[in-house]
């Protein structure tokens, strides 16, 4: 092929290159070994891919990964894309949408190791997310499982139920299925209302303080993944050691489990044809009034942060 590498291997049409190259440093993987695993688990990851914007975080060999947003100009033209506005950059973006075999194998053959879908589909938001953020340290995992329970309880005090499940680093993501309709400001209301009223539960353990000097060693309860955000995706590789793997666990098992239990090896064996993050998923609920109404209430913790960070320079700058 001119200007274009000779395929080791096709698939579905596509053609996919270097397969035997190192993933990355430290990934005890190769390339074939990514794809392989992502067309081992397509019937599992594309339904959560699907109609929804796409980010994803690719590796080059000798290179820093890195987040790729716009699709590509290069791009075959049977990959279907959304162009729309994003706050944070001021400009127009065109994500990429992955519902088929032949995108996920077009974006595995591109080192496209990690895929953050958005947490909307369509024009509407699906679920509310808590992303539980545990201390740095190499055994802090546990702390993470502690803090889900935590949002567990203060869920099914509201009336609501989650699914849970590992991030594939050292966290825990809890998502709340919501139905179709519901307003982001709401829902980003409510969300905030879960964190504070799970840090309530155990302050010693949980902290919604979204500056990290002051978390103090605490679970960190993330509840900013809303409207615009993304969350990586349920069975989607990381790029960390061993390459984990975002994994669904079982309410009852999670206090069982490391996140090193789920990689791109070992992952396709544990799922025996099941999809428990398909399984695990209660139906769309309606968020209640009195969390909203209390969620509203609270300020949005990044707007806070900037305007407390802004105050500590000043005053550093006074003393």
């Amino acid at each position: 092929m001119v200007g274009q590498m000779a395929a080791d291997e096709t698939r579905d049409g596509v053609a996919l290159t270097n397969l035997d190259g190192p993933l990355f440093d430290g990934a005890g993987a190769t390339k074939r070994d990514l794809v392989d695993y992502l067309d081992a688990v397509r019937d599992r990851i594309i339904p959560v891919l699907r109609d929804r914007p796409l980010s994803v975080l690719r590796v080059r060999p000798g290179q820093q990964p890195f987040m790729q947003k716009n699709l590509p100009k290069y791009a075959p033209g049977w990959v279907r894309s959304v162009s729309l506005w994003a706050e944070a950059s001021r400009r127009q973006v065109t994500y990429a949408l992955c519902d088929d075999r032949k995108t996920l194998l077009w974006f595995a053959n591109q080192r496209a190791v990690e895929y953050h879908p958005a947490l909307y589909a369509g024009d509407h938001p699906t679920h509310l997310v808590l992303d539980l953020d545990p201390p740095e340290h190499d055994d802090s995992f546990p702390l993470a499982v502690r803090g889900a329970f935590l949002v567990r309880q203060a869920l099914a005090e509201a009336g609501l139920a989650g699914a849970v499940k590992t991030s594939g680093a050292k966290g825990v993501h809890v998502f709340v299925p919501v139905v179709p309709g519901t307003a982001t400001d709401d829902l980003a209301a409510a969300t905030r209302a879960v964190a504070a009223r799970a840090e309530r539960l155990d302050p010693a353990l949980a902290t919604t303080a979204f500056i990290r000097e002051d978390r103090a060693g605490k679970v960190f309860l993330d509840s900013t993944r809303a409207g615009g955000a993304t969350v990586v995706a349920a069975y989607s590789p990381r790029i960390r050691p061993g390459v984990p793997v975002s994994f669904p666990v079982a309410w009852d098992d999670l206090d069982r489990v490391s996140p090193g239990d789920f990689t791109l090896r070992t992952a396709p064996g544990l799922l025996e044809g099941a999809d428990p993050w398909a399984a695990h998923m209660p139906a769309p609920q309606r968020l209640p009034a009195d969390l909203v109404e209390e969620g509203h209430t609270i300020p949005v913790a990044r707007v806070q942060a900037m305007h407390e960070g802004k105050r500590r320079a000043r005053a550093r700058r006074e003393e």
